[in-house]
């Protein structure tokens, strides 16, 4: 008696259903860490805005201030953080579009695009802000510059704080554009 051996190529049953569930999760996952960054960036974008801090000189009458619009610098990393929080609202509604319809293709695409170009901006607004930052801490005697660290604790306090939130935003962007990548390459 000669046993029948049949192969049968292709994917098993049930497999198109765990890929469409591992899509799916990763949607929700999008979802997620759009609602994370939104809060990152707009808590950053309020902080460093509000930052402001006087100091009293000689009398009551002068005093020195230090805010985040004397610095071009700052005001480049509140916009940067507030355009970018504004986009991780934005898309929030793609975001539950593609935990809807787990196979489309167009949106992830039109994300990542989207994702990489706001990741730059987000870049060069935090990276512009620690580099101020670090000279607000250290200072740098070649060129004259004091560390102002040591008179406004409060202010260096809340614009060190600011870049957390920032670079949570960027850490969230990379995270964003390879999940999105990732579930492009299981169709």
């Amino acid at each position: 008696m000669k046993a029948d051996a049949t192969v049968v190529l292709g994917e098993p049953k049930g497999y198109t259903a765990q890929k469409a569930g591992v899509t799916r999760g990763i949607a929700i996952l999008d979802f997620i860490l759009r609602l994370v960054g939104f809060i990152g960036t707009l808590s950053s974008a309020i902080m460093m805005a509000t930052t402001n801090e006087t100091l009293p000189f000689f009398t009551q009458f002068i005093r020195f201030r230090a805010e985040y619009n004397d610095l071009p610098t700052f005001t480049f990393f509140v916009v940067a953080n507030a355009a970018v929080s504004a986009y991780f609202l934005l898309s929030l509604p793609l975001s539950i579009f593609n935990i809807l319809r787990s196979s489309a293709k167009n949106s992830r695409i039109i994300l990542i695009i989207i994702d990489t170009g706001m990741l730059a901006l987000l870049t060069a607004g935090s990276s512009a802000g620690a580099a101020i930052v670090y000279l607000a801490h250290r200072g740098n005697t070649k060129a004259n510059w004091l560390a102002i660290c040591q008179q406004f604790n409060s202010f260096c306090e809340r614009i060190s704080g600011s870049l957390i939130g920032s670079y949570v935003g960027v850490t969230v962007f990379i995270v964003l554009i390879l999940l999105s990548a990732s579930a492009l390459a299981r169709r």
